[in-house]
């Protein structure tokens, strides 16, 4: 193998790992983002939050740190499943908002007439 492809490789191959650990960091940070939503998501949603942050940032992986698809993999599905837990609260909290009864209409008194 010439020099020149080898160069070539190991440019594409350094690449490749960049994009992939930007694209756990950015992973990471919606993850975070969306774990503002955490009291009404319960005690799921606080696991799969604080688990795939510690399985990010822990150095035991099932792949070895430089590569970083295990860590995308388990960051991206964390995202998918708080998303939903997110968008199920929504829901909940706007059905909520719905059957809750409205206060009463407070009485209009008719304009006095001054004399």
């Amino acid at each position: 193998m010439s020099d020149e492809l080898f160069f070539a490789l190991f440019v594409i191959g350094a690449l490749l790992l960049i994009a992939v650990m930007v694209l756990a960091i950015v992973l990471a940070i919606r993850v975070w983002k969306t774990g503002k939503y955490l009291q009404s998501m319960g005690l799921g949603g606080k696991w799969v939050l604080w688990g795939a942050i510690i399985y990010t940032v822990c150095p035991i992986d099932l792949l070895p740190d430089p590569i970083y698809i295990d860590d995308v993999g388990v960051l991206g599905g964390a995202l998918i499943y708080l998303s939903r837990l997110a968008a199920k609260a929504r829901q909940n909290q706007q059905q909520q908002l719905r059957q809750a009864p409205l206060p009463p209409q407070q009485q209009r008194r008719p304009p006095q007439r001054t004399r």
